[in-house]
């Protein structure tokens, strides 16, 4: 079934660039109890709310002023757009339909420790514009002018998942919310509790080191205007870049506001977790070692490469996770910064084992006791007849792509068979499976696109995104793939090839809460009851306002600046005929998605 793994209509995008850099359930027991599933009596009925979505009103950058740097404007919102690639023949329109579930999703979080020695901000200058390998290199992520306020932003977006409360069409609450990896930026332990206790609802101070200053590179000391530093440049020094080339402004008072501590609001569904690269390798690229605890804990930040490296040659060496190149990063000049053991960057287990330390709902936030035993970050659970499987897509030797071992592939392999009454096998032919049919929702950090990591010791396979796309696709009952990863919004069809049964599954990819658009989900399947269901996907902005005004008071005005700030990013990809850079294409957001039922949902 070679073909069966190609993306239908995809010729319009750019194929991403790629850069090196168990088996438990929540079942009847009441983890995730069912809620009434809501019958609509007649398609004109739907969507039941816009309020606090984007098909109620977007933001976009307004008119630039000096340098290029735009407030954000609201706009007319974007109503649902039908895509029906995967259904190839007319169908009656649908005079009842009823819910299947509802689900939030947040994603690319990055709760981040803006002050931590463990961070390489000094990398991502060659990737600013006019750079001569700005478009080879990978390190554009390393630094942001807005990364102190993620904690913020987090708070904001957990308000407007809150707000908004349900499905947007159907008016069915949602049933839990899946957080789909990079949920902190460096592994770290004090950005594991804190995004942790911002979805639980519980005190935060995103602070670390000495309590009484910031001490990153937004501070004075040390002063380097590739940065950008709220508080102005000091005497006799340049203006900021940031501030001279592109308009960034001064906000005086901003790196004492964003560490102040603040009761989270927590959310007010069950929410789950999905293991990404940031929270599994050290700045989402490389697996931790005693050398870098030591420098994540310590006193010494270096802030710049030694003089005369080779960009090009250290991009390669970190690709290929060289040592060499490796200790390059932390040979350069370097500023005393305060210690703080609770930086420790922390293994896959250690970090499963803090989602039991909870005071949100269900405990281990889809993690189990056989994670626990295992140290794997793959689970399953049930909603009513959804399964959901949650993949772990870090491969552990490194690099920000993703992949699976074999032994994953094996256990979802046989979840995807237990669930369904019959299947495809590797040749076309119908196979019986399990007793009961099961609608499956897959989740995972990775893009099917960007599981392209190999990388491995001798004698260990790891199996990339288009083969287990060929495993789904032998399943007519698994109809969705929902991740994050690629910080944009997109909405890719997976077609069937042979017409066995015909449709295939939708991979639903939303933007990061670390960059512009700073968006979540709403995802709603529901059964049309014409042999189709319709998968909603509604976008949502946090709920902060849209300018942030004069008074940095609290995390709502923060995360304002925040989403200005990411707005006016110089590095951020810039809109084209087709798409609005991260912000994706209409057909990427505001969406019903068509795919044939598997089965008759009772």
């Amino acid at each position: 079934m070679d073909d069966d793994r190609r993306p239908a209509h995809v010729s319009r995008r750019d194929f991403l660039k790629v850069t090196a850099a168990g088996g438990a359930m929540f079942a009847a027991s009441g983890l995730l109890a069912d809620t009434a599933q809501a019958a609509v009596p007649h398609w004109s009925r739907w969507p039941y709310r816009r309020e606090g979505t984007t098909l109620e009103h977007t933001l976009l950058p307004g008119d630039a002023g000096p340098g290029g740097y735009a407030p954000l404007v609201v706009r007319p919102g974007e109503p649902h757009l039908l895509r029906d690639d995967l259904v190839h023949h007319a169908r009656r329109r649908p005079t009842e339909r009823r819910v299947v579930v509802v689900l939030g999703q947040l994603t690319d979080i990055h709760v981040m420790d803006a002050q931590s020695p463990a961070r390489v901000e000094y990398l991502d200058r060659y990737n600013d514009p006019g750079q001569p390998y700005a478009a080879l290199l990978p390190f554009d992520s390393s630094y942001r002018a807005h990364e102190m306020l993620s904690a913020q932003v987090s708070e904001s977006m957990v308000r407007a998942m809150n707000r908004v409360g349900c499905g947007p069409v159907t008016g069915a609450p949602i049933a839990f919310t899946m957080a789909t990896g990079d949920n902190v930026d460096n592994t770290q332990h004090n950005e594991v509790r804190w995004q942790i206790d911002l979805l639980d609802g519980e005190r935060v101070r995103p602070d670390s080191g000495d309590l009484t200053k910031y001490e990153g590179v937004a501070d004075q000391v040390a002063y380097d205007p590739h940065y950008w530093h709220p508080d102005g440049a000091p005497s006799g020094q340049l203006v900021d870049f940031p501030r001279a080339r592109y308009g960034f402004p001064i906000v005086p008072g901003l790196l004492d506001a964003c560490r102040h501590e603040f009761r989270a609001t927590g959310l007010r569904t069950p929410w789950l977790t999905t293991f990404g690269n940031h929270d599994g390798l050290v700045q989402g690229n490389l697996p931790s070692s005693p050398t870098v605890a030591g420098l994540a804990t310590g006193a010494v930040k270096f802030i710049d490469l030694p003089p005369g490296t080779d960009i090009i040659s250290l991009a390669i060496g970190l690709q290929k996770l060289d040592p060499a190149a490796l200790a390059t990063l932390f040979q350069g000049p370097h500023r005393l910064v305060t210690p703080d053991a609770d930086r420790r960057p922390l293994s896959r287990l250690e970090t499963i084992q803090e989602h039991f330390n909870t005071s949100g709902w269900p405990r281990g936030h889809g993690y189990r006791r056989s994670n626990l035993s295992t140290g794997n970050a793959y689970y399953a659970f049930d909603r009513g007849i959804v399964r959901g499987l949650v993949l772990d897509t870090v491969n552990p030797y490194g690099g920000s792509e993703g992949s699976i071992d074999e032994a994953q592939l094996s256990w979802l392999t046989s979840q995807l068979q237990d669930g369904s009454r019959r299947y495809l096998d590797t040749t076309g032919q119908w196979q019986a499976g399990g007793r009961r049919n099961r609608l499956f929702v897959i989740f995972s950090h990775h893009t099917i696109e960007s599981m392209t990591n190999a990388s491995a010791p001798a004698g260990i396979s790891r199996i990339q995104g288009l083969q287990v796309a060929d495993l789904l696709l032998r399943f007519p009952n698994a109809v969705l793939w929902v991740n994050g990863h690629t910080h944009r919004n997109t909405v890719i069809p997976y077609a069937r090839a042979g017409g066995l049964p015909p449709g295939g599954f939708w991979e639903i990819n939303t933007a990061a809460h670390i960059d512009w658009p700073q968006q979540a989900r709403i995802v709603e399947i529901v059964d049309n009851h014409n042999h189709t269901l319709s998968i909603f996907g509604t976008i949502i902005d946090h709920a902060a306002p849209p300018s942030p005004g004069s008074k940095l008071s609290n995390p709502l005005t923060l995360a304002s600046l925040s989403r200005e700030l990411a707005a006016n990013d110089w590095q951020r990809p810039a809109p084209t005929a087709s798409e609005d850079g991260r912000r994706g294409a209409v057909e990427d957001r505001n969406v019903e998605l068509l795919v044939p039922a598997p089965f008759e949902l009772h």
